[in-house]
């Protein structure tokens, strides 16, 4: 019982190690293209978690929100996705280079991969999956506003 308990200590305290990684993710973004702003905001890691918003607003539209968590979940380090309308969605951390995060769900199908990395001062965002059984994707660069 003891180990156990020693070992579910120790996968806790490595998935919070993880997101703690991700720490250069944090902060208020932006990106302004074609009359549409996008903003994206993620606080800094705190006990193995994240938490960010994303919002955009369109002219002449209602502004869309999407809430957003990276936890340490069973399955790994898990960024979940919660859009108006929908059930959450997860999207597993996979191995990748520093100053990038991979998130993949390959049942999912668009997204399957939300990819968030760095670019040199700025934050670039990806989504890919596929539409009616053809690829799609979707680019942000985004720069920091706080």
């Amino acid at each position: 019982m003891i180990l156990a308990v020693l070992a579910a200590a120790a996968a806790i305290s490595t998935g919070a190690a993880e997101v703690d990684a991700l720490s250069w993710m944090a902060g208020t973004w932006a990106q302004d293209r074609d009359g549409v702003r996008v903003r994206e905001t993620w606080l800094p890691p705190k006990d193995g978690v994240m938490s960010g918003v994303s919002q955009t607003n369109r002219p002449g539209r209602r502004p869309f929100v999407e809430f957003m968590t990276i936890t340490s979940e069973q399955a790994g380090v898990t960024f979940t996705a919660i859009l108006p309308g929908q059930p959450p969605t997860p999207f597993v951390l996979v191995p990748g280079a520093a100053g990038e995060a991979v998130f993949e769900n390959r049942a999912h199908d668009f997204p399957r991969r939300v990819i968030y990395r760095r670019c040199g001062a700025d934050l670039c965002a990806r989504i890919e999956g596929e539409v009616a059984g053809k690829p799609r994707a979707e680019d942000w660069r985004y720069i920091r506003i706080n």
